[in-house]
C-alpha cells in the first residue's frame, strides 16, 4: 500500500497492525524519519530496536531475512530499523519477501526502512507498493504552516495547554521546519514546566526563552546559506560560531539536508526555466530566504544537486558512526561543499 504525509497520520494505527515492511522515502528525510519513529511506537509489540545500514544490507542481502527471523537477545519482541540511501536495501528486501511468500517468514519482526535519495518510484518501492503487508510512504518538505500545526499537536500531547500560534511558529522556525527538532524543543519545554497530559501547563514566551530555543537567524541558517551559496570568505567565521555557541552537528546537518531537499523540490518545478524569482514568489517562499535560494538554485542543479544530496546522506551516516569526531567531520565536509559551490558559482 502507498501513503503520503497527508494521510499517513490517520492511517498509521491500522498500518502498525498489518505492515511487515515499511519503506519511508522522499525529499523530506526528517519527515520520513519522524514517521518511521511514529510507526515504530505504534507497533503492537515494538520491543528491541535492531539498527542496520543500507550499506550492510547491500553487502549481505540475506542478513535482513536472518535478522528479521531471529529472536531478541532476551527472548522478547523486536523490530528492525534500516537507514539506507536510494535502493541499497533492494536485494535484501526482495530476499525477505521471498521468505515471507514461501512461508519461511513466519514470525519475522517488522522492518522499517528510511531511504534518503529515494522516491516512491524506486525499485524497492515497486516491490512493496501493491502488497497488503507492506507500506511505501513518501514525504515532501512541509511548509511553515504545516510544521506550526504539528508543533501545536505535539504541545497538546505533551500537556502544554493552548500554546499561542506565534510561539508555535517560533519553535517551527527555530527547528528549520524539522519536525524531529521541533519535537525535541516541545519535550524540553514540557520538562521545564513540569507539564503532562494529566497536569497541563500554559506556555509563555519567557519559558521558551529559558530553554534556549533559537531563532533561525541565530541558529543554523547563516551557516547553511554560507556553505550552499559558496561564500568561502564567510565560512571561517561561521565555523567558529558553530563551536562557540555549541550548535549540534547533527542538527546543523539536518538543516542542510532540509535546504537541499527544498532546492531539489524547487528545481523540479523550475525545469529549464530561468525565472527563479517568479517561481519563488509563486511558491510563497519566505521573503528572507528568497535571495539565498535564488543563488543556490543557480549553483545546485542536475547531477551536481544529486551528488550533494548523496554526500549529505553519507555524512549523516558518518556522524552517527563517529560521534566523538562529529564536529571535525562536519567542518571538513562543509568546507569541501562550500568550495565546490564557489567553483560552480564562478562558471
Amino acid at each position: 500500500m502507498k501513503a503520503t504525509q497527508r494521510d499517513f497520520a490517520s492511517a498509521a494505527p491500522r498500518m502498525a497492525r498489518q505492515v511487515r515492511i515499511a519503506f519511508f522515502c522522499g525529499p523530506d528525510e526528517a519527515g520520513a524519519s519522524a514517521a518511521a519513529d511514529k510507526l515504530a511506537a505504534m507497533l503492537p509489540e515494538p520491543g528491541e530496536r535492531v539498527e542496520l545500514s543500507g550499506s550492510e544490507l547491500r553487502a549481505d542481502a540475506v542478513r535482513l531475512g536472518d535478522e528479521a527471523r531471529s529472536s531478541s537477545l532476551f527472548g522478547g519482541a523486536r523490530h528492525i530499523y534500516v537507514r539506507a540511501s536510494g535502493d541499497e536495501a533492494h536485494d535484501a528486501v526482495a530476499n525477505l519477501l521471498d521468505l515471507i511468500d514461501s512461508g519461511e517468514g513466519e514470525g519475522a519482526c517488522p522492518v522499517l526502512i528510511v531511504a534518503t535519495s529515494a522516491t516512491d518510484k524506486a525499485r524497492t518501492a515497486k516491490l512493496l507498493e501493491k502488497r497488503a503487508d507492506a507500506l511505501v510512504a513518501m514525504f515532501h518538505p512541509p511548509d511553515l504552516g504545516t510544521v506550526t500545526a504539528e508543533v501545536r499537536r505535539m504541545a497538546d500531547a505533551a500537556g502544554l495547554r493552548s500554546i499561542p500560534g506565534d510561539l508555535a511558529e517560533r519553535i517551527a522556525r527555530s527547528a528549520g521546519l524539522d519536525v524531529r527538532l521541533a519535537q525535541s524543543e516541545v519535550t524540553k519545554l514540557a520538562l521545564y514546566l513540569d507539564a503532562s497530559p494529566l497536569a497541563p501547563k500554559s506556555v509563555s514566551e519567557e519559558a521558551l526563552e529559558a530553554i534556549g530555543a533559537r531563532t533561525e537567524e541565530d541558529g543554523f541558517m547563516p551557516l547553511v546559506n554560507t556553505v550552499l551559496s559558496g561564500e568561502t570568505g564567510k565560512l571561517p567565521a561561521e565555523l567558529r560560531r558553530l563551536r562557540e555557541i555549541a550548535l549540534n552537528p547533527v542538527a546543523v546537518l539536518l538543516a542542510l539536508e532540509r535546504r537541499a531537499a527544498q532546492i531539489a523540490q524547487l528545481a523540479a518545478k523550475l525545469g529549464r526555466s530561468r525565472k527563479i524569482s517568479e517561481l519563488l514568489e509563486a511558491e510563497r517562499v519566505f521573503w528572507r530566504e528568497r535571495k539565498d535560494l535564488e543563488v543556490q538554485l543557480r549553483i545546485w542543479k542536475g547531477e551536481r544537486l544529486e551528488r550533494l544530496v548523496q554526500r549529505l546522506a553519507a555524512l549523516h551516516r558518518a556522524l552517527f558512526a563517529n560521534g566523538q569526531a562529529a564536529d571535525l567531520l562536519l567542518a571538513q565536509e562543509l568546507t569541501l561543499i562550500a568550495r565546490q559551490a564557489a567553483a560552480s558559482a564562478r562558471r
